[in-house]
């Protein structure tokens, strides 16, 4: 079995649990989250700061907030076994990719063990 975490947007929540239950995936769980991808500050925006003295507001304006901002995601957990990883990611990418920074990540981790709760069982997703 692996676990699936997969960072994405807000907005994208709808579309992502509709799509993976869709596609096979009905348990998962999401949670709010924030965070910040690698994107650094763009050299002519801190060129203009530095004559102007002030933050221009345009979209390279904001992109000088970059590198301290924490941007609300939602963060899905999801189980698979390992045979069905590859088509869990497909969904994943497919639903959340709109070819911009800030789409999200997708990482893979092994799970071990997994048990029921309510019925104390070891196995299965």
């Amino acid at each position: 079995m692996k676990e699936l975490m997969a960072v994405v947007r807000s907005n994208k929540v709808g579309q992502t649990k509709n799509a993976l239950a869709a596609a096979g995936f009905p348990g998962f769980t999401c949670v709010p989250c924030l965070g910040r991808g690698k994107k650094l500050m763009d050299p002519g925006v801190l060129k203009l700061i530095m004559e102007s003295g002030e933050l221009p507001l345009t979209a390279a304006g904001e992109s000088m907030t970059e590198a301290s901002r924490l941007i609300p995601k939602r963060l899905f957990t999801i189980v698979v076994e390992d045979e069905r990883v590859g088509d869990c990611v497909d969904v994943l990418i497919a639903v959340n990719s709109s070819g911009h920074p800030g789409d999200g990540r997708i990482f893979v981790l092994p799970v071990g063990d997994a048990y029921s709760v309510r019925l104390g069982e070891k196995g299965g997703v």
